[in-house]
């Protein structure tokens, strides 16, 4: 039966990869384009909570420490779908976007320490805006799209360790590489040729990520964790090229190219600020868990590029509050698969720290903020410790207010995690006794 779903997943996920779009919001203009927090479906079911929770069946993305108590070989398949609606003050629309969310695997090393590697998306670009300038009969004079697509990934290593029997301590490092593409066309009314500026750049960086997580058990099997996690700062380098040409639209909107103006090299950066995570949790392993978490991080900060040539945005501090947890009606039913299966709730509102100024003046600018709502169930595979798992999260992003787009969105995650004692392989042939 496992064997079965794997193969599916993995036709599925190999689907994905060839015909993957990016995500289709507007948002995703500025900075690296829009981030993703590295977490498990089963953590985004939770609100994101994940900091102060430790297991030895699942993979843990916010705090290597949790690595230390990882007790059977881990892998994690994850697979993210946005469906966006973006709305304004004079309409709204809605789009699809798929994409793989990660690849990983983990393994216990003895019975004190753990190991994790991955493959994640920090950021994706996609996004396509149009400005119009008018005259005063409202006909269009001037047309202006900027579009883009792309997005930075993450290859990352972590590793945990019990120091004490409550207190483990834990360190992750990465190297981020990608791709963005960003342009804007500009067209005018009574001007045979529209000119394009364009720039293409390749990004390249790394990290590392502390952890420190203490897991005390109670009385009656009740586990009490507090968790925090700092990563640090770091600069993501951007280099490539830049040109601005003119170009011709065909009919069907198709661009041809004429005569370049001018070209040159990007040598920018992205600056990734310091970020920390908090947060303390109790429950029954196996049974329940309920948490929470804050998260804070310093303003970004970026140089070199089309989108920083406007004073309509700037960064400040990001804040983020998750509640979430699990429960498991029983985890060892015979009868009943539902008893078994892993019921998961929780809220999130982040303060994303991008302000925008819809007006353009640069003195009137409005926070965005995210707020979402997440379901999930963690569904067992026959009798192995093994999950198909899937989540729901509903939320809103932004505001329409001082001309400006709001989003709301569905997520629908869906990851396959699967288990081994160590050293067990999943193709193995049963024997016969």
């Amino acid at each position: 039966m496992i064997r079965r779903v794997l193969l599916i997943f993995l036709l599925l996920t190999a689907t994905l990869l060839t015909a993957q779009r990016t995500n289709s919001s507007p948002y995703s203009f500025f900075g690296i384009g829009q981030e993703f927090s590295p977490k498990t479906v089963e953590q985004a079911s939770m609100g994101g909570i994940g900091v102060a929770f430790a297991s030895g069946y699942y993979l843990n993305f916010t705090n290597p420490a949790a690595n230390a108590h990882l007790r059977l070989t881990t892998y994690s398949f994850g697979i993210l779908n946005n469906r966006l609606t973006i709305e304004d003050a004079s309409g709204a629309q809605t789009s699809n976007s798929t994409s793989l969310n990660y690849i990983s695997f983990g393994f216990p090393i003895g019975q004190k320490a753990g190991f994790v590697v991955g493959l994640q998306p920090i950021s994706s670009v996609g996004y396509s805006l149009t400005n119009q300038i008018t005259d005063a009969n409202g006909d269009a004079i001037e047309i202006t799209r900027f579009s883009g697509n792309g997005g930075v990934n993450r290859l990352y290593g972590s590793f945990g360790i019990k120091v004490f029997k409550d207190f483990s301590l834990g360190i992750e490092a990465d190297y981020s590489f990608g791709r963005l593409e960003n342009s804007v066309l500009n067209r005018r009314i009574n001007v045979t040729l529209a000119s394009k500026h364009s720039e293409d750049i390749i990004t390249r960086g790394g990290s590392v990520k502390l952890g420190a997580l203490y897991k005390k058990k109670l009385k009656n099997k009740v586990d009490l964790g507090f968790g925090a996690s700092y990563k640090l700062g770091t600069d993501i380098s951007a280099n490539g090229e830049e040109n601005l040409y003119s170009l011709t639209l065909g009919v069907t909107g198709a661009e041809i190219p004429r005569d370049t103006i001018s070209s040159g090299t990007i040598s920018g950066f992205y600056k990734l600020p310091l970020e920390t995570t908090i947060g303390g949790g109790i429950g029954v392993e196996n049974k329940w868990y309920a948490g929470l978490e804050y998260k804070s991080r310093d303003a970004l900060q970026f140089a070199g590029f089309l989108n920083n040539t406007t004073n309509s945005f700037s960064y400040e501090n990001s804040t983020r509050f998750s509640l979430g947890g699990f429960y498991i009606p029983r985890v060892n039913a015979i009868n009943g698969y539902w008893k078994r299966v892993t019921y998961r709730t929780g809220l999130r509102f982040e303060k994303t720290g991008l302000q925008i100024d819809g007006t353009g003046t640069g003195n009137n600018f409005e926070t965005i903020n995210d707020f979402g709502m997440s379901f999930g169930l963690g569904l067992p595979l026959g009798n192995k410790l093994s999950n198909l798992n899937i989540g729901f999260e509903y939320g809103q992003k932004g505001t329409t207010n001082n001309n400006l787009i709001k989003e709301s969105y569905f997520n629908f995650r869906l990851s396959l995690s699967l288990n081994a004692f160590s050293g067990q392989a999943w193709f193995q042939k049963r024997k016969i006794d």
